[in-house]
């Protein structure tokens, strides 16, 4: 056994050392919807993405993407619905996109198809970079139960704890809302992905979340468990779906998934990250 042991540990190092002499940089970009659906805990004013100064910018910004030569790109697309990811790409590379999603879609969704920035952005880049496919990460079959988180601190009587997650859902809230308004759409990526915002987005699920609920209720950690479980099986397609010959991926989520997703590449020897400031200010 304690050979064994030796034999695997060595193959382990081995393996370790194979994958730290060539890693893929990955481009790990986080972003706010830019369709603005609402579904998220805070509350934000929507941002003109289809206005004429953010259209000139996402040209800038795709023109950057294409010459950091991204092997794959990977959006926040249900994984299980590649298909109709596939579909809509083709559209997209042929000129179609508006007339498919218009003759697709009813009218209440087409916002989405349009504006979102899987389409704005990532086809946009995709195409530009001569890829032919745009990967699909999310997993949605995670449950984010803050109703009960808010019900377990209620019966914990954790006054201090909600009025903490109150104060700070309303300073982010006001504080999107003012660079939504002031700030270009470039300076909106960037802010996003500062070491600043990335840290009160993840922090706020460990610090806060994570304690509500007495000690026999377990509501809060769930919560932030399955937020992470998310994130990891996001982050396992991204693994599998790199071959060792993408010596370069980008990888386009929600801010909040970048917030978690940037401890995982940097402890995964197969990545080396590269910052957001460094590819789209060039």
């Amino acid at each position: 056994m304690k050979h064994l042991l030796l034999l695997i540990s060595g193959l382990l190092l081995g393996l370790g050392a194979t994958a730290q002499s060539k890693p893929a940089e990955l481009l790990l970009l986080g972003t706010f919807h830019f369709h603005n659906p609402g579904a998220d805990i805070v509350k934000t004013k929507t941002f003109d993405v289809m206005a004429a100064k953010p259209q000139a910018e996402l040209e800038a910004i795709t023109d950057n993407i294409k010459a950091f030569q991204p092997k794959k790109i990977f959006v926040e697309w249900s994984y299980d619905a590649q298909p109709e990811l596939d579909e809509l790409y083709q559209a997209y590379l042929g000129g179609k996109f508006e007339g498919y999603v218009k003759g697709k879609y009813p009218a209440k969704s087409q916002n989405f198809y349009l504006r979102n920035e899987i389409f704005q952005l990532a086809f946009r880049a995709g195409k530009k970079a001569g890829l032919p496919r745009i990967h699909a990460l999310d997993y949605t079959r995670t449950a984010f139960p803050f109703d009960s988180v808010q019900k377990a601190m209620q019966a914990a009587r954790q006054e201090d704890l909600q009025k903490q997650m109150n104060d700070l859902f309303q300073a982010i809230t006001a504080e999107q809302n003012q660079k939504l308004e002031t700030l270009t759409l470039t300076q909106l990526l960037l802010d996003f992905n500062s070491p600043q915002s990335l840290a009160i987005n993840k922090g706020s699920y460990l610090e806060l979340f994570n304690r509500a609920g007495s000690p026999d209720n377990f509501a809060g950690a769930y919560l932030v468990s399955e937020w992470y479980r998310r994130n990891l099986y996001m982050y396992a397609l991204v693994q599998k779906l790199t071959a060792p010959t993408d010596d370069r991926v980008l990888v386009l989520v929600g801010a909040g998934h970048a917030a978690m997703m940037r401890e995982f590449v940097q402890s995964d020897k197969r990545f080396k990250l590269r910052e957001p400031k460094d590819v789209l200010k060039k």
